[in-house]
């Protein structure tokens, strides 16, 4: 695939979709963090789900300390792996209070230093709470980049360091949440829909299925 074809894709994505955003329900960047830390394997209504009824009870890092591990884990035990997520959220909550005066940083480093977080969710972090040009590889993410050619790659680091060289500048800032999207929405794992896809005559999984 040419930089053309990736400047016609994301023009094309941006077209149908000028301001992409996340369905994660959040208001603040705690929450966002919060949010993100608990949809590792859990759909986005899931967690929303759990948030809504937990962020009415408790929307701070000192808030969540006091609910302590028995407190949180009623709220979230919906939830795939939610022993270690409940254990990652009070201690991350600890350290925010002990190192950044209960703020969410707003540095990779600083974020991959908290308890249950690794470098998608400090992408997603990054872009969405912060509004840097970050793209955050999850599943949707890795497949739509492999599946239609834009950046290939084997591992979702390779996928995120193609995609940041891939991508036009224009697009950064939104490219992560229009590949989730499409991913999520389209060029779904089983039986994508290719029909209706905007992008479906610049994709590369037609000639590999012919």
């Amino acid at each position: 695939m040419n930089n053309a074809e990736r400047q016609e894709i994301f023009t094309r994505l941006r077209r149908e979709n000028p301001k992409p955003a996340t369905e994660l329900r959040y208001k603040t960047p705690f929450e966002l963090l919060i949010a993100v830390m608990l949809s590792a394997q859990a759909t986005d209504v899931s967690v929303n789900k759990a948030t809504d009824k937990l962020f009415e009870t408790a929307r701070t890092p000192r808030a969540i300390v006091k609910l302590g591990i028995k407190g949180l884990k009623p709220f979230i035990q919906s939830i795939g792996l939610f022993n270690s997520k409940t254990n990652n959220i009070v201690q991350t909550c600890k350290y925010l209070l002990e190192r950044h005066n209960g703020c969410v940083p707003d540095t990779r480093e600083e974020l991959e230093a908290l308890p249950g977080v690794g470098r998608k969710t400090a992408n997603v972090i990054l872009n969405t709470a912060f509004g840097r040009p970050t793209i955050a590889v999850d599943t949707h993410v890795f497949r739509v980049a492999n599946r239609t050619g834009v950046a290939p790659g084997s591992t979702t680091l390779a996928v995120e360091e193609k995609l940041m060289k891939a991508v036009p500048d224009e697009f950064k800032r939104d490219a992560h949440h229009w590949l989730i999207l499409h991913g999520r929405y389209v060029c779904v794992a089983r039986s994508p829909k290719c029909l209706e896809c905007a992008i479906h005559d610049l994709c590369g999984y037609q000639d590999k299925t012919q």
